[in-house]
């Protein structure tokens, strides 16, 4: 069954308000087997008729939010009935729950929320429990060639409960049949998407597996869709090939899991950057729970403060240059005896625009991670792009050394390759 979604307000195309009903409607959606096939926005007034009445060529079912209120410009139900041909009465049960809540609150009641009480009798009233305006279902016409439509309420407090517990439900009576698919997702770190697809991609296909990729700085995300059976031989061939790579199969950030990880293994965890400016250790200090974890963050961004805070040898610096394997192994190791943790990261590199050489190009970095007790990792990439994305990709691939040092995984030669920005230099 083709589905869309109506989101009405003016508000929204303002970008007053941030749209997040897509996302919510899906998610209750998928397990009944059901997918939004189209969204479409629309401000308040006549365009929510023209924009309702398109759908009745093409749809099945139409879910409309907001406009439901008391005010002048709320005029979803209205035109709904209109282009229906239903004739709007008033519902007692619906005006004695609005009445309710008004007491409940202490609040005065005007005439025009007495408005929120009409409905058409044959709709079906969908009870706000969070809010005055009820939505409604009106079941499918087939005299006029209607979908079935629901009219829901803009703010998400109010959506969502009613979503639910009441619209989720009819949907699933109105679908009983719907084959039940399944959602896999593979969070894949330090190689392309374009080298992900190259990996599995074309057999994944040939299984009738549906496949989509989602691309962020140094990740990517790799969504498989389709029956359990089918799903169970998708996820072997995709362990087989990219497990090295996978820091987790559910939602959660590559910071969520270092910290979780570094939480059971009871372990510790210092920062010390230059280029990323702080951004490693506001990244893991997001994370509720870091704190159990998380002891210190240096920012030394000039040479002078890797010397006070890290103890770096200034003639190091000066021998080597602030941007070079010794002195990022001299940074982490500092940060390691400063703060008494058992993993400290470091960071050096060239963000640019400026500043680099034939020797040491813009987007040249050395990453260091130092081991209480055991010798320093150093890692040198090279990630020629903007300074946001820059650090993001630095901040990936630190705190992907250190969970792969966590859990023992080794890292394949194609890790922040090229294909991602990176020369793919990896110096130990």
């Amino acid at each position: 069954m083709r589905i869309e979604i109506l989101n009405t307000g003016t508000e929204l195309m303002l970008g007053n308000v941030v749209n997040t009903h897509l996302a919510a409607i899906a998610q209750a959606l998928f397990p009944l087997g059901l997918r939004i096939a189209r969204q479409t926005t629309v401000p308040d007034g006549e365009a929510i008729r023209d924009a309702l009445s398109e759908t009745f060529l093409r749809t099945d079912i139409v879910l409309i939010t907001g406009g439901l209120g008391p005010t002048t410009d709320d005029l979803t139900r209205d035109i709904t009935c209109e282009l229906l041909g239903l004739k709007l009465e008033h519902d007692e049960e619906v005006m004695r729950r609005i009445a309710e809540r008004f007491a409940r609150r202490a609040l005065r009641m005007s005439e025009r929320v007495k408005l929120q009480a009409l409905r058409p009798h044959e709709a079906t009233v969908l009870h706000n429990d969070n809010g005055t305006a009820p939505g409604l279902y009106f079941p499918a016409m087939a005299d006029i060639n209607s979908p079935h439509i629901f009219l829901l309420p803009g703010p998400p407090r109010e959506l969502l409960p009613m979503l639910r517990g009441q619209v989720v439900p009819i949907l699933a009576k109105l679908t009983p049949h719907r084959a039940q698919f399944e959602m896999r997702t593979f969070r894949v770190v330090g190689i392309g998407e374009s080298a992900v697809e190259e990996k599995v991609g074309a057999d994944l296909l040939s299984m009738g597996i549906e496949v989509g990729y989602c691309a962020h700085p140094g990740e990517v995300d790799l969504r498989l869709i389709g029956e359990t059976a089918l799903l169970d031989r998708a996820e072997s061939l995709v362990n087989e090939r990219l497990g090295a790579s996978i820091f987790t199969t559910d939602t959660r950030s590559l910071e969520q899991v270092v910290i979780e990880t570094l939480t059971t293994r009871n372990a510790t965890i210092s920062t010390a950057e230059s280029c990323t400016g702080g951004f490693i250790a506001n990244k893991l200090t997001n994370i509720a729970g870091a704190s159990r974890v998380f002891l210190a963050g240096y920012v030394t961004y000039a040479n002078e403060a890797k010397t006070a805070a890290l103890g770096v040898d200034s003639n190091l610096i000066e021998k080597n240059g602030a941007v070079s394997e010794a002195v990022a192994r001299a940074m982490a190791n500092g940060a390691i005896r400063a703060s008494g943790s058992d993993f400290a990261i470091a960071t050096t590199g060239i963000a640019g625009p400026d500043g680099g050489s034939a020797a040491k190009p813009v987007g040249t970095v050395f990453i260091a991670l130092a081991i209480c007790d055991k010798e320093t990792i150093v890692q040198k990439h090279c990630f020629p792009t903007d300074r946001e994305t820059f650090k993001q990709l630095v901040a990936q691939a630190a705190l992907d050394l250190l969970l792969r040092t966590l859990d023992g995984r080794k890292m394949p030669p194609d890790q922040f390759s090229e294909g991602d920005g990176g020369c793919g230099v990896v110096a130990g």
